[in-house]
């Protein structure tokens, strides 16, 4: 199975199933002499973690890491640096009752299509527990970053017809992890656990967006034609399990404006060239023009639902299949971390990739 690695200097490789030994990451090409916070990378894993509020999956994970190699010191050495997170609460006898058969919207039936076998426990490799050891490299990619002064900060802005209206500018970044839901506005998080404790009750799945904003960014990362910043950001988007949808800067909402309207006009403060209006969402022609990245992106309802459904099995007899183990109701609150670590991989191979950055 090829496509296990993402990035181009600032790369990285995932391994491991669902429920298997373990995941993890091998990061190939951090710079030497980074300060690695072990706590900080185990503090990311665990918003990410399952089991840590009732309106997510309740499997028990501490999903603790493990650092292999590539650290000597607390400092990064410059050679690969190898992460293992082990698997602790496994209950693959819950995924019994469909070797053979395919659920609704799941990966079951295009793995067999494309391989003629597949581990049907947790969905191996499609599961969306392999993006533990993403989030391990965004940690590590963040630690880079912050060296720049860059900050990336994701919250759930929509879940179900529930939608935060109001600009990232005018939300208190404060609330997000005051929250299960990760939302930055109090109130509204209130209506979405509601709505979430609702859905689940219901045996039932919900979708939503997590909305993220890259502060204090450079200028010139990206490249005009195929490694454009924002083509980048949305492939690592949209590899993310459940992502349907990837917008940046004025987005979608930008095809009702005229373009007297949608211009960001230039101007210089302080001696810094920057745009009145942020229409661009700070790239354009696919290079960072230094001011805030912010884009959305939709997850869709988790196609596990604890209902039945009729589908066909291997051989193509029509069946009944009804969800089983401990599930998300909605993906977002547990994704908002996931999508910073693939910005953060994203941002941090673009900075190596640019030469007219230097390592601080």
């Amino acid at each position: 199975m090829a496509g296990n690695s993402f990035g181009t200097l600032f790369r990285i490789s995932t391994f491991g199933e669902s429920h298997g030994v373990g995941l993890g990451v091998i990061i190939d090409g951090c710079p030497a002499g980074l300060e690695i916070d072990e706590e900080f990378i185990q503090s990311e894993l665990a918003r990410r973690r399952p089991g840590q509020s009732k309106i997510v999956t309740q499997r028990k994970e501490g999903d603790e890491f493990e650092l292999m190699s590539g650290v000597f010191e607390g400092k990064s050495t410059g050679t690969p640096i190898a992460m293992i997170i082990r698997n602790k609460d496994q209950r693959s006898k819950d995924y019994s009752h469909i070797m053979d058969k395919y659920r609704p919207s799941h990966a079951d039936f295009t793995y067999d299509e494309k391989y003629g076998f597949r581990d049907y426990r947790g969905g191996g490799r499609s599961s969306a527990r392999e993006t533990a050891a993403r989030v391990a490299a965004g940690a590590v990619a963040k630690l880079l970053l912050k060296q720049y002064g860059i900050r990336i900060t994701g919250y759930v802005s929509q879940v179900g017809a529930l939608k935060l209206e109001k600009p990232y500018q005018e939300l208190d970044f404060s609330q997000i992890e005051a929250n299960p839901v990760r939302c930055a506005d109090a109130a509204m998080a209130v209506e979405m656990e509601d709505l979430i404790k609702q859905i689940r009750k219901e045996g039932d799945t919900i979708g939503g967006v997590v909305s993220a904003v890259i502060e204090g960014m450079a200028t010139g990362l990206g490249a005009p034609v195929f490694d454009k910043l924002h083509a980048d950001l949305a492939k690592a988007m949209m590899s993310i399990n459940a992502a349907k949808g990837f917008e940046y800067g004025s987005g979608f909402g930008g095809v009702e404006m005229k373009g007297s309207q949608h211009n960001d006009v230039f101007e210089v403060v302080d001696g810094k060239t920057v745009t009145q209006t942020n229409h661009s969402g700070g790239i354009q022609g696919g290079i960072s023009n230094g001011m805030d990245i912010y884009f959305r992106v939709a997850f869709k309802p988790v196609a596990t639902i604890i209902r039945a459904q009729d589908s066909v099995d291997k051989s193509g007899n029509s069946v009944t299949v009804t969800g089983k183990g401990r599930h998300d109701p909605c993906v977002v609150p547990r994704a908002v971390p996931i999508v910073e670590a693939m910005a953060a991989l994203v941002v941090a191979d673009h900075l190596l990739r640019n030469k007219s950055v230097r390592l601080v």
